[in-house]
């Protein structure tokens, strides 16, 4: 499925971001003490040096805070009239996560909720606030994606303990015009249920995922949503200056930027330091890319992700100049 291109003066223009990471971490030389397995393995599969791991004092409500609060806070100042808050990991089967979310941002009374489309669900919930935005519901919108997931492994699992680890990564949408820098291209999604048992977890600690066939569906659908989105927003695949695909897999990533020619200079990556972190994993590779200077004004940048469900999508959008404030490299809660 792919969107409607935007009506006139109706487009979704990115004009903030924010962040949040726990500040513990954990290095894959930390794994290896209790894990068969050895440093060497998990960085050559993954590209995984450390990933970021909450506490039980620290909640995906406390993480999408931070990063809103991160996002409400850069670039113009807007007056927030929706909230939508992606998680695979919400802190209570119900109520949703964004009503909580809200009122702790002192945004009571707006509209709020939750989207689960696992990996994807940054690009789910963009969509559906653009869509809110062209029906004239809101003007602005906020958009989070924020996921605890490193306790949803088996804790003696090698193959998957080493993915993952928590995060929070905001975003701030307002109407505007289709041709201004921050504008979003029209959104390309998709799902297919038939592989569901492929990425699923009934409970912490119960994660099941069989790798070899979500490699082969990644690359796939990601390459395959790339293109139709860079198409349908009249891109060429070679005017894609920067590629900021979910961060699930450096080897996937890597297979899916070759599919598209996309060259290593021209794609942004922040796996290294922060693991897979589910539907935060694009918003938090935008900030940090934009504060260290690989994400600058004026690129022309397509997002990409693949997640549990199955789901997909992609996006375009021509950077604008915001993000720059921001500390690339800390451990804080603002990083």
């Amino acid at each position: 499925m792919t969107t409607a291109p935007a009506q006139e003066g109706r487009a979704a223009v990115v004009c903030g971001i924010g962040a949040a990471l726990p500040p513990h971490i954990v290095s894959t030389a930390d794994l290896t003490a209790r894990l068969d397995t050895t440093e060497e393995w998990i960085r050559s599969r993954t590209g995984i040096a450390q990933r970021h791991v909450a506490g039980a004092d620290l909640s995906t409500t406390d993480l999408a805070v931070r990063a809103g609060t991160q996002a409400l806070a850069d670039g113009e100042p807007v007056t927030t009239q929706a909230l939508v808050v992606a998680t695979t990991t919400p802190d209570r089967c119900c109520p949703a996560t964004a009503p909580t979310v809200a009122t702790r941002l002192g945004l009571t009374g707006i509209p709020a909720y939750d989207i689960a489309a696992g990996c994807t669900g940054f690009l789910y919930a963009l969509a559906t606030a653009a869509g809110l935005i062209a029906a004239d519901t809101a003007r602005t919108v906020l958009v989070i994606g924020a996921d605890r997931l490193a306790a949803l492994p088996d804790p003696e699992d090698r193959t998957t303990v080493p993915l993952f680890g928590d995060g929070a990564g905001a975003v701030v949408l307002r109407r505007g015009s289709a041709d201004e820098a921050g504008a979003l291209g029209p959104v390309v999604l998709g799902s297919d249920g038939t592989g569901a048992d492929l990425i699923q977890a009934s409970r912490p600690g119960a994660l099941r995922m069989n790798g070899g066939d979500v490699f082969r569906h990644a690359v796939e659908r990601m390459s395959t949503a790339s293109r139709q989105a860079a198409t349908t927003a009249g891109w060429q695949l070679g005017d894609i200056d920067r590629l900021a695909p979910h961060q699930a897999n450096s080897r996937i990533t890597a297979f899916v930027a070759r599919r598209l020619g996309v060259p290593d200079d021209r794609q942004l990556t922040n796996i290294s330091e922060t693991g897979n972190t589910g539907a935060a994993s694009i918003p938090l590779l935008l900030a940090h890319t934009a504060a260290d200077g690989r994400l600058k004004p004026g690129h022309r940048t397509l997002l990409t992700a693949f997640g549990a469900g199955l789901t997909w999508g992609a996006t375009t959008l021509t950077w604008p100049g915001i993000g720059r404030s921001h500390t690339p490299k800390g451990t804080g809660h603002d990083r």
